[in-house]
């Protein structure tokens, strides 16, 4: 078990305003990859990197400010029941751990409520695993109503399976830290009537909110505007995406989980149309799954987007892995990754590459088959941004039909109407009357066609 030095974590610059906590231990207990197992076979599945794994872990704890006094990979062929690790390297992980004067170690694993009660016995610190470590940054980062009540749902359904010990007010509305604070244990039932009862009120709070969300959703259906969403795992660069095709300033770092509330912003197409475009949170390998419950309604705008970008880094070494996490947490959704129809794979952050792998990946990306293209760009130069703009409007338009229809001047009100319901695509005046051509949705083309005489539109 070779030790791998992060201790220039001390001296890192912190962001302004960082509230520096403990120095904290990273372990990685992995499995060794068994030739012929079905981990190493199994449909789809893309082996990763226990260092960048390892990285990944470091990288999570970093988000939370927490200072990395050493990062271990500690290799394991079983899973132990009662430590999750064996017993010489739990001795091993100590002696460290009381070396480094540590106040947590980070498990990068999920861990069974037994096992982390015993690894804490053993260790003589606090333990936190992989699971606990992603709700405590989405505590932090939560600002919405909505999505700081999901966090704090997600939180608290996580406690109530373990010794709790952190809990000394269940009032607040945020969550963040709730694993490594508090004055030690309480009384283990009446903490867990407690969450039960704090869990009754937020299902009925997010309840109401979810209400209004639905009806901001058919606000926006009633105007003819497509959603387009991105979505791909953290830190592939979405949010600096988003600033580049709609010129917003949300919040883009180098940094796993920038971003979670989403965000909604106008996207111009190249032709004079509209789209919305939705910023989501990143994936993760292993993203709890009381996570993926909470946040269904805020990825409500994922699940109804007419156009998904499926945002890669694909400078990274685990870009395939990557893919394939976050393919996994599509399915979870009920989002089919293969829809060739709705996902455009975009190949983000092709400024890192020399122009002869540049030139490599554009020749990679021209052999993949017209159904399943990809869009190389990058969203700090905007190399490649007017291309994706065009898939999307392409993409968009073939789920739409292009009428002419011709409509007396004076009649302002259907003028009005197709403003509102449709995409107009040309509008000329000839004698007192608008030839128009329009685009608008299988859904109200009748409409058109028997209110204004429209026909469908001939290419010139």
């Amino acid at each position: 078990m070779e030790p791998r030095n992060f201790d220039g974590d001390a001296d890192r610059p912190r962001p302004a305003g960082a509230k520096q906590t403990g120095r904290v231990l990273v372990i990685g207990p992995y499995l060794r990859a068994r030739a012929g197992s079905a981990d190493a076979q199994s449909e789809g599945h893309v082996q990763r990197d226990a260092e960048a794994r390892l990285d990944e872990a470091a990288g999570l704890a970093r988000a939370i400010d927490l200072v990395i006094a050493d990062a271990i990979i500690a290799p394991i062929s079983q899973i132990r029941p009662a430590t999750y690790i064996g017993k010489g390297k739990v001795e091993e992980i100590a002696a460290l751990a009381k070396s480094l004067d540590v106040e947590l170690v980070v498990m990068d694993c999920a861990l069974a409520p037994i096992q982390q009660r015993n690894l804490e016995k053993e260790l003589h610190t606090k333990v936190l695993d992989r699971t606990g470590l992603i709700l405590e940054i989405f505590g932090r980062r939560a600002k919405t109503k909505e999505g700081a009540l999901q966090v704090e749902l997600a939180h608290l359904n996580y406690q109530r399976s373990r010794l709790v010990r952190s809990w000394t007010h269940l009032e607040r509305q945020r969550g963040g830290f709730g694993f490594m604070g508090g004055p030690g244990e309480t009384q283990i039932e009446a903490d867990r009537r407690l969450i039960q009862e704090r869990i009754t009120k937020l299902e009925s709070e997010l309840k109401k909110v979810q209400a209004t969300r639905r009806l901001h959703r058919a606000g926006r259906q009633r105007v003819p505007y497509r959603v387009v969403a991105l979505v791909g795992y953290t830190n592939a660069g979405k949010s600096t995406l988003f600033n580049r095709l709609t010129r917003a300033d949300v919040q883009a770092a180098d940094m796993l989980f920038a971003t979670l509330d989403p965000t909604l912003r106008a996207l111009n197409l190249p032709h004079g149309g509209k789209a919305m475009l939705s910023d989501t949170v990143g994936f993760i390998s292993n993203l709890p799954t009381q996570l993926v419950a909470a946040f269904r309604a805020t990825l409500e705008e994922v699940l109804e987007a007419d156009v998904i970008l499926h945002v890669r880094d694909i400078s990274h070494e685990d870009a395939e892995a990557q893919q394939s996490d976050v393919d996994a947490v599509l399915r979870q959704l009920g989002i089919n990754p293969d829809d060739s129809g709705r996902i455009i794979e975009v190949w983000n952050k092709i400024d890192r590459y020399e122009p002869e792998k540049r030139e490599e990946l554009l020749n990679i990306a021209a052999r993949r088959p017209e159904d399943h293209p990809a869009m190389l760009v990058s969203a700090v130069s905007g190399e490649g941004i007017d291309a994706l703009l065009a898939a999307i409007e392409e993409r968009l338009a073939a789920k739409r039909t292009t009428l002419d229809l011709s409509i007396d001047a004076a009649d302002g009100a259907g003028i009005s109407w197709l403003h509102r319901n449709a995409e107009v695509l040309a509008k000329e005046l000839h004698d007192g009357r608008f030839d128009m051509t329009v685009r608008v949705d299988e859904t109200k083309r009748d409409i058109v066609v028997n209110r204004f005489d429209a026909v469908p539109h001939l290419p010139a």
